[in-house]
């Protein structure tokens, strides 16, 4: 156990090296699963005061998991039971040795029944591992929803029950989990869609085996936990001035829209941009800039009228409060005009998806239903396969694509690769978050930090800098202008060093 790997694999990865650990290094398949109910039997005793446990078992080798755990269980002195959704004299090779084992210690084992859940202190889910495909129906269905309705605590074995382990996505039903063990390698499913709302804290066991077989399986994707911001964004120089770190200009703030371009300016600000303008509606100009007169705003009503603050900027941020209407599309075309870096969210993303363009020095931001118009598919098709889709983004769109959401998603065309960061909490699901986010993204590109890590550094301080602001003052009711105080924190060394800028996992 301790701190979880940066690897993320989809499940067929996973049963390949769990291949290569048993065949090739001769570690018995049975030692792997002893090796893994001890962890989670460790996980149990050092989380949880219990004394009565049930453990629902399936009929897989993740339910020979759950049979040794109740058989560590009993011979600690726990009241455990385990309850079956498949005939144990149907198992086979390690399970049914797991059975065998667990009984012949005196383990009371009995068929499922919502019942029979009654009384228990702690549920252990072992009923389907990372092999599953499809919906879950029937006894397996109803066994979930009982133990959700459960008021004890689910210890979940390897992955939750339902639980896609390559997508995240919920296949009819799925546990949900107080905590999740998991084994050999982190499947990226936990990590985004519901894999954070099915499984807990995830703690992790690589089963010892031996550290050199991970080298014949490259990962399926990156978790990324901010460890290289302090090269990228070392002390400053006690002789540097603004010039030295970019001019951002964020392009928006249509008619009754001001507040969204003037949030994604504050973020570039407290991001460390030397300089921030705001090309905005002429009605706005002069009251923003009596609220915030650190940042520069111009009035502009035509895209000729852009060309100068264009040709002065560093990086071009659009999208916030743009609008869709004549306005908001004339300056989009004038800022594509341009070979400037850009930063395209919001109204801008609505605009590309029906006027496509394609560049390589670019970052887009899309949540959900954005991603879907530009892929022209619909929300939940992109949810189904959250890798898939920010893939699909870059290689449509070029240059790196951020989709955003619970495990935010961080894909670069020209590197080939996807970061995850699970940063952020549920308090960020409010107006204005994809603003803040935007700017910071910007003012780290302006500084000079290349595309793809600007990117994920940038979803990566949001995140963290969310969490920080949550843990102050609760989730409901925080504002994105709650994030800048911790973003200027976060993006400074010394002080970030003091707000954990990496959080345990």
């Amino acid at each position: 156990m301790g701190e979880l790997p940066y690897e993320l694999y989809r499940a067929a990865q996973v049963r390949e090296l769990d291949r290569i650990a048993i065949e090739v290094r001769g570690i018995s398949g049975y030692t792997l699963m002893w090796r893994a109910g001890e962890a989670a039997f460790g996980l149990l005793r050092q989380r949880w005061n219990a004394r009565r446990i049930v453990v629902v078992c399936g009929g897989g080798n993740n339910g020979g998991d759950g049979y040794l755990v109740a058989r560590l269980a009993h011979q600690h002195g726990f009241d455990v039971r385990v309850l079956t959704l498949a005939d144990p004299e149907g198992l086979h090779g390690d399970a049914q040795t797991a059975w065998w084992n667990a009984r012949s210690t005196g383990v009371a084992i009995m068929p499922f029944t919502a019942a029979a859940l009654n009384g228990a202190d702690l549920l252990v889910d072992a009923i389907l591992g990372t092999g599953l495909e499809r919906e879950v129906t029937g006894p397996w269905k109803e066994a979930i929803l009982a133990m959700n309705a459960h008021p004890a605590d689910i210890l979940a074995l390897d992955i939750p029950s339902g639980l896609h382990a390559d997508t995240g996505v919920i296949l009819g039903a799925a546990v949900r989990a107080a905590a999740t063990m998991t084994f050999i390698g982190l499947k990226q499913g936990l990590f985004t869609a519901q894999g954070p709302a099915c499984c807990g804290e995830i703690s992790f066991s690589d089963l010892e085996v031996p550290s050199d077989i991970y080298a014949a399986i490259h990962p399926a994707s990156w978790r990324y936990t901010g460890r290289e911001l302090p090269h990228y964004l070392p002390d400053r120089s006690r002789s540097a001035h603004k010039g030295h770190f970019g001019h951002v200009l964020v392009v928006g703030g249509d008619l009754g829209m001001a507040g969204a371009a003037r949030m994604s300016a504050e973020a570039a600000a407290r991001c460390g941009a030397g300089l921030v303008s705001i090309a905005t509606r002429s009605a706005h100009a002069s009251l923003q800039a009596a609220a915030r007169p650190e940042l520069m705003f111009h009035g502009v009503e035509t895209p000729e009228a852009l060309s100068a603050l264009l040709n002065r900027a560093t990086v071009v941020a659009i999208g916030p409060g743009l609008g869709r209407d004549d306005w908001g599309r004339g300056l989009l075309r004038a800022v594509l005009a341009s070979d400037k870096p850009l930063v395209a969210d919001a109204d801008a993303l609505n605009l590309l998806a029906i006027e496509p363009n394609f560049r390589e020095n670019w970052i887009l931001t899309p949540h959900p239903g954005e991603a879907a118009r530009l892929l022209k598919m619909t929300p939940a098709e992109v949810e189904a396969d959250r890798f898939a889709a920010v893939e699909d983004l870059a290689l449509r769109f070029g240059g790196v694509a951020v989709l955003k959401g619970a495990g935010s998603l961080i894909a670069s065309k020209a590197d080939g690769v996807v970061v995850l960061c699970a940063s952020g909490n549920p308090g960020m699901a409010s107006g204005g978050m994809g603003d803040v986010l935007t700017g910071a993204i910007a003012a780290l590109l302006a500084q000079g930090l290349p595309p793809f890590v600007a990117a994920r550094a940038g979803v990566y301080l949001h995140g963290r800098a969310g969490d920080l602001a949550a843990q102050s003052g609760g989730e409901r009711g925080l504002l994105a202008t709650d994030l800048l105080p911790f973003l200027r924190r976060l993006v400074n060394p010394t002080t970030a060093e003091n707000l954990r800028l990496q959080p345990t996992d």
